[in-house]
């Protein structure tokens, strides 16, 4: 089919797999890094733009996990001693490096994971801002000093590094979710084995590549201590099953999530869990229906749907349903598809076909539920035969069917309609997932009433925005399946830490806690 209007074309440097490849690699040297000593044929790295081949990668296995882990330790002994101040050193040093590469790492995040150039420069620029957080956090991991019941006594809490993290992360944010981690995790004075998704470790080679540069020039960081294993699940089951990776943060789906929490479960290890959502927004009567248009396109359409907090459920007032439908509608006719690397896109590629059949998989059961779906089709752009393009799809759904309790990783919007706040909120908490949500009012009473204990049961309760594009200084996550973790933001930071609380006794007696008495006599 030819492409509409709106259509962007593909650039003529991604019609082959050498213009694309080459770009790579022109980033690489830029950046001042090789991957010439992962070269191999275990992986092939497909850019979503194309479908072209990007790089053939060896992949790490379990063993080498071992290794990786062996060398975790010894850097985490040495790293722990290192003041967390210092520490903060190597973070600032780390986002100064990423800040002055920030638009040759947006290129490369975009050719490898395809979403469009503003947001990688925004994942990208995220990346910074952790870097700054992390510095600042690392001059403020206090803990407490508590009343004693005993006369001269002092009761405190300290914190101190846990040990080496394995952190597994996902295609969508192949940066953004690593650094939220691993730059807490080094001012906390742990190591890091960083674990990517097998669909965008150039990305990750590149930001850990850079970290890894500044540790060199960095007297006080010790060798090994922020590695990257590349490699498929067998890698991150060696990673969960270790006994010597004290934490395991993972993000990704939650049958993933639910494997990782089981094996570190069963040896008694630490792991924050940030995985699926299934989001909702409500739009109220009294909704500035002109900003709810705006941030319902933007979360359900932002990175093709590919992100965890993407808009997926819209639960719309009976009274203005219809109306708001038909400009969602209009609003989505509008939007541009094509290359992510022009920046008039508003809309990439899926990551790859899964992605795609999956779609088409969810949308065919919507049908088959009564529901009624716009767009949702393959678009067949000039110089991308083997990248998928779809136009975002509204589906109006009489109900909140099984489909619609599931969490498709694509472009799709179900549209529901409300008659009470009360039906509305059910709506919004009667799905298994419990990651981001959003209300659209100007009535005070609902907006309150929607972040209260009698709202919305998500991690993530946003009021007159959307459900995407969390802040970093909160606390990011959510609740059910969605895991339950809290990755960054807020005091996230105590889950890369371990607590010990202290009692000092600077008396000349023995009293003991909750009046219990055990008199000896002692002689002098």
């Amino acid at each position: 089919m030819n492409a509409p209007e709106n259509i962007a074309k593909i650039p003529s440097t991604a019609l082959s797999a050498s213009p694309l490849a080459t770009q790579v690699a022109a980033t690489f040297d830029q950046l001042g890094l090789s991957f010439d000593d992962r070269l191999g044929s275990d992986l092939t790295v497909f850019s979503p733009i194309d479908g072209s081949q990007l790089a053939a990668l060896r992949m790490d296995t379990p063993g080498d996990v071992d290794a990786m882990v062996a060398n975790a330790r010894t850097a985490f002994a040495a790293w722990k001693l290192v003041p967390a101040p210092h520490r903060g050193e190597l973070v600032r040093r780390y986002g100064a490096q990423v800040r002055e590469h920030k638009e040759a790492l947006s290129l490369l995040l975009s050719i490898e994971n395809g979403k469009i150039l503003t947001e990688a420069r925004g994942e990208v620029q995220e990346v910074i801002d952790i870097c700054e957080y992390a510095v600042g956090l690392s001059r403020q991991l206090f803990g407490l000093t508590i009343a004693s019941e005993r006369p001269e006594h002092r009761l405190t809490e300290y914190w101190h590094p846990m040990g080496v993290l394995g952190l597994i992360s996902a295609f969508n944010f192949p940066a953004a979710v690593w650094a939220w981690g691993t730059t807490v995790a080094l001012v906390c004075g742990d190591s890091a084995i960083w674990k990517p998704s097998e669909k965008t470790p150039l990305t990750a080679l590149a930001f850990a590549g850079l970290l890894a540069k500044a540790a060199d020039d960095y007297d006080l960081a010790p060798n090994h201590l922020v590695q990257v294993a590349i490699g498929d699940a067998r890698c991150g089951t060696a990673i969960a099953d270790h006994p010597d990776v004290a934490i395991v943060s993972a993000t990704g789906s939650v049958r993933m999530g639910q494997d990782v929490a089981v094996r570190v479960a069963g040896r008694f290890g630490r792991s924050v869990l940030e995985l699926g959502g299934n989001n909702a927004a409500i739009i109220a009567p009294s909704a500035d229906l002109d900003l709810a248009l705006r941030g319902a396109v933007f979360a359900a359409t932002g990175t093709c749907g590919q992100r965890c907090t993407s808009l997926r459920r819209l639960i719309v007032h009976h009274s203005i349903r219809d109306a708001f439908v038909q400009r969602l509608t209009a609003t989505f006719a509008t939007l541009r598809i094509g290359s992510p690397l022009d920046d008039a896109t508003h809309v990439g590629p899926l990551i790859d076909q899964i992605a795609f059949d999956g779609m088409q998989r969810a949308l065919e059961q919507a049908r088959r539920e009564g529901g009624t779906v716009h767009g949702g089709e393959r678009l067949d752009l000039t110089g991308a035969a083997d990248g998928y393009y779809v136009r975002p799809a509204i589906v109006e759904m009489p109900q909140q069917s099984a489909i619609v309790c599931e969490e498709t990783f694509a472009p799709i919007l179900y549209v529901m309609g409300y008659g009470t706040l009360d039906e509305a909120i059910a709506l919004q908490n009667g799905v298994s997932q419990g990651l981001s949500s959003s209300i659209f009012t100007n009535d005070v009473r609902e907006a309150e009433r929607f972040q209260s204990a009698q709202g919305s049961d998500c991690g993530i309760v946003n009021v007159n925005i959307g459900t995407s594009g969390a802040e970093i200084g909160g606390a990011f996550g959510g609740e059910k399946v969605t895991g339950g973790g809290r990755v960054s933001g807020s005091d996230s930071w105590k889950n890369y830490m371990r607590r010990a609380t202290a009692t000092v006794n600077y008396s000349a007696s023995l009293p003991l806690a909750q009046g219990v008495k055990f008199d000896l006599d002692i002689d002098p």
